[in-house]
């Protein structure tokens, strides 16, 4: 997904981050608008690497990645300028998250598809504030959805077709 800011960032499941590819193997990345990369996640010491990205979100300068780290998945946040910040998070594999300030709701966690996890972020930990059933606009429950995008403060959701999109915003 690419910012603003003319960054690119990729997030990578595990066939990707295992494969022995170079390019992927870091888990998150970003590239520069000509496809050059600048930057790829290193976990701090005492910290297992990436192995999966489960949601992955992207505003101006930064991405945020809930990623498979056996048996948690902490919440990153990456920066462009090269700093990243860890938090321990409660909702285990969410689908899709909006970001604004230190405010996030994540979809899907806990997997249960239709869940909401309203959380308020620490320096270190994301706390759980409330947990919601996500429904349609005209009250039916959503049980199936195509894999939500992030993008800051808004998480889209396509409805019965390709061309019909929801926004929840934060």
């Amino acid at each position: 997904m690419a910012d603003r800011r003319h960054h690119v960032w990729s997030a990578y499941f595990d066939e990707g981050v295992f494969s022995g590819d170079p390019i992927s193997a870091n888990g998150v990345v970003r590239w520069d608008s000509g496809g050059n990369q600048q930057w790829g996640y290193s976990p701090p010491k005492g910290v297992r690497p990436i192995d999966d990205v489960y949601a992955f979100n992207v505003d101006d300068g930064v991405a945020w990645a809930s990623y498979y780290n056996y048996p948690t998945f902490p919440l990153l946040e990456a920066r462009t300028d090269g700093r990243i910040r860890l938090r321990k998070t409660p909702v285990v594999a969410p689908r899709g998250m909006a970001v604004h300030g230190d405010e996030i709701v994540t979809l899907g966690g806990n997997r249960q598809q239709d869940r909401l996890h309203c959380c308020h972020m620490t320096e270190s930990e994301v706390l759980l504030i409330e947990e919601a059933c996500l429904t349609f606009p005209n009250g039916t429950p959503l049980k199936q959805y195509a894999r939500p995008v992030g993008r800051g403060r808004h998480l889209y959701l396509y409805g019965k077709t390709r061309r019909q999109w929801y926004v929840m915003e934060i």
